[in-house]
């Protein structure tokens, strides 16, 4: 099994000092690692100048960085050039970063520290996500997560009131970040939910669903990093022998709900 983790760092330049610097910081948060691994950055080629600079530091670390490395015992390799799939792994969780990081940004005027706090909200919400069961134990509501990876258990964040719908003029700015980032998170998990529904589609139309499976049910409005999770009870055929409705065991009681409405989650194999 393989899974990616999020970790999001903002710099002010693209020297090699800077460059330890965020290092400097990763290591401390997440731990030393052994081995980095980063894109050729051919296509850099031709880019704007600050591409470029990023281009030459990886490919040509200077003295500074080249020591840093090497007095850490840390390998630098590089996936093959124009081999995207290589670095499918990060580079999925990278794009989800960016593209909903742009649409939701726009043109906002953000200060250094607004800025760093949508970012690290971000990468909050993106480990948050519910990647197959813990257990096959019917009574465990709770899912992986990258969060577990990272400190041991779910991430959650500070509940706010939803401030979608207000107008910017009647908002603070750091209410203008938190309805920034309450966008961030509408959009994005509202697409992870619908991937995991055409991804398992097939598990309902060959009626496959059982009971005990774990779920996230597709619920409108609900807080950053907080998914509705559940088991299937019983999966109700309809007149076709195919589930259209199943009963769920959730933390708030038994709900039911159409299959449009629900997620399967990975079954975990166990040994």
């Amino acid at each position: 099994m393989s899974t990616k983790a999020v970790h999001i760092e903002m710099v002010t330049d693209l020297t090699s000092e800077a460059f330890i610097s965020t290092l400097k910081r990763f290591f401390a948060r997440r731990g030393k690692c052994s081995t980095l691994f980063s894109d050729n950055a051919t296509n850099f080629v031709g880019a704007q100048a600050e591409l470029k600079k990023l281009h030459n530091l990886i490919n040509y670390p200077d003295d500074n960085l080249s020591n840093f490395l090497a007095s850490n015992a840390i390998k630098w390799k590089f996936i093959p050039p124009v081999s995207p799939n290589f670095g499918g792994l990060w580079e999925a969780g990278v794009k989800s970063f960016k593209h909903h990081f742009l649409r939701a940004i726009g043109n906002a005027n953000l200060t250094h520290e607004e800025f760093n706090t949508v970012i690290v909200e971000i990468e909050g919400i993106l480990n948050s996500r519910p990647i197959t069961e813990i257990s096959s134990d019917i009574n465990d509501l709770e899912a992986l997560t990258p969060g577990h990876f990272l400190i041991g258990r779910p991430i959650n964040t500070v509940a706010e009131p939803e401030l979608i719908n207000f107008s910017d003029n009647r908002l603070s700015r750091w209410q203008r970040v938190e309805k920034l980032t309450q966008h961030i998170w509408k959009r994005w998990s509202s697409d992870y939910l619908n991937h995991f529904q055409q991804r398992h589609k097939w598990q309902f139309v060959k009626n496959n669903v059982k009971p005990g499976m774990m779920v996230i049910l597709k619920e409108d409005n609900l807080p950053k990093c907080k998914w509705a999770l559940g088991r299937i009870i019983d999966a109700i055929p309809g007149k076709d022998g195919y589930v259209r409705v199943v009963n769920v065991r959730t933390a708030n009681g038994t709900l039911k709900r159409p299959i449009s409405k629900v997620c399967l989650l990975p079954v975990k194999t166990h040994n």
